[in-house]
């Protein structure tokens, strides 16, 4: 098998939120896509050892804050390369409270959604979620990041958490850089 075969897929750049109970948190991610048209929902991939994941278990919402291309890379850094557990990630960033409790992201920004989870499934390093979305918004213009753009014209990086990440070695592949993206 040819496990670069993989970073042929194409992917967006989002911030996933969650909330648990009057705390919230948010994290970087590249799997998510629309599942059904009616009712629309989502499915979104999110590393079992991040928490988010925890929180969107706890509360069963999420919320998508759609990137836009001109993100600058310390926007990306604060949801994609720290943690929760250790810092505030919204404490520098403009947001408001959405019907589902969760945050949604203005800054950087082109859409957001949000989710209700419907179901729930373990899949090796990651929780594969489904919500219903629920409620949604676009808030500017402009065109989404993907990840190809991330790594061709922002010259990102990526964790071990990432999605696709298999080993250290293929540290020049798109896939591992730009799932150092995937920290909490």
């Amino acid at each position: 098998m040819d496990p670069t075969a993989l970073y042929k897929i194409s992917y967006g750049l989002y911030v996933i939120t969650s909330k648990k109970g009057d705390k919230i948190n948010g994290q970087t991610a590249n799997a998510l896509i629309q599942v059904t048209g009616e009712p629309p929902a989502l499915a979104i991939g999110i590393n079992t050892q991040n928490l988010t994941n925890e929180y969107i278990k706890e509360s069963g919402v999420f919320a998508v804050s759609i990137i836009s291309q001109d993100t600058p890379l310390d926007f990306i850094g604060q949801f994609g390369f720290k943690s929760g557990r250790d810092i505030n990630k919204f404490e520098k960033v403009n947001y408001k409270t959405g019907s589902t409790g969760a945050p949604l992201i203005n800054d950087n920004t082109v859409a957001v959604l949000e989710a209700k989870v419907k179901h729930q499934m373990e899949v090796g390093t990651h929780t594969l979620f489904v919500g219903e979305v629920v409620d949604s918004e676009v808030l500017k213009e402009g065109e989404p990041m993907t990840y190809a753009y991330y790594h061709q014209v922002k010259r990102g990086t990526t964790p071990k958490t990432c999605l696709l990440y298999t080993s250290p070695s293929p540290r020049d592949h798109l896939s591992y850089r730009v799932c150092r993206l995937l920290l909490e």
